[in-house]
């Protein structure tokens, strides 16, 4: 007897893949880094990942009636490495299920700012007689 069904309720099975998908990316993004750096990780970019695996396995509790009992390591796993980190505690939970303190915007993942990671431009030496604006002019009235 299976457990779970063949098809996913509307939305489940595409935002479980997209975030399968963003996971393999962020491992491609930090592995080139290799080992004893902090592998491009940044606090916030931590935080972020912390509570994208937290989130998951709230919503993985709802799978199994033993799920939340299953997961409780995930959760004191990722509140060690929070504090090893000094990154903020995860938000509690309320007998709702949902985060004690209310947050003062809606949906925290839809409305945070976009992050464009852009490569840096190197700077680049002015040439002479040109000024960062465009070529430098003579001033009226004088020979060039």
């Amino acid at each position: 007897m299976e457990l779970l069904p063949t098809i996913a309720a509307p939305g489940v099975a595409e935002r479980a893949d997209a975030s399968a998908d963003a996971a393999c990316h962020l491992y491609d993004a930090v592995v080139p880094w290799g080992g004893g750096e902090p592998g491009g990780w940044s606090r916030s970019a931590a935080e972020d990942a912390a509570e994208t695996i937290e989130t998951t396995a709230h919503a993985l509790a709802y799978i199994h009636p033993r799920a939340e009992v299953i997961l409780a390591p995930v959760h004191a796993a990722l509140a060690d490495l929070r504090r090893q980190l000094e990154l903020a505690p995860a938000d509690p939970l309320s007998a709702d299920e949902v985060p004690a303190t209310p947050r003062t915007v809606g949906n925290p993942r839809r409305t945070r700012w976009v992050r464009v990671p852009t490569p840096g431009v190197p700077a680049q030496p002015v040439p002479p007689g040109v000024t960062p604006s465009g070529p430098r002019r003579q001033p009226s009235g004088t020979a060039s």
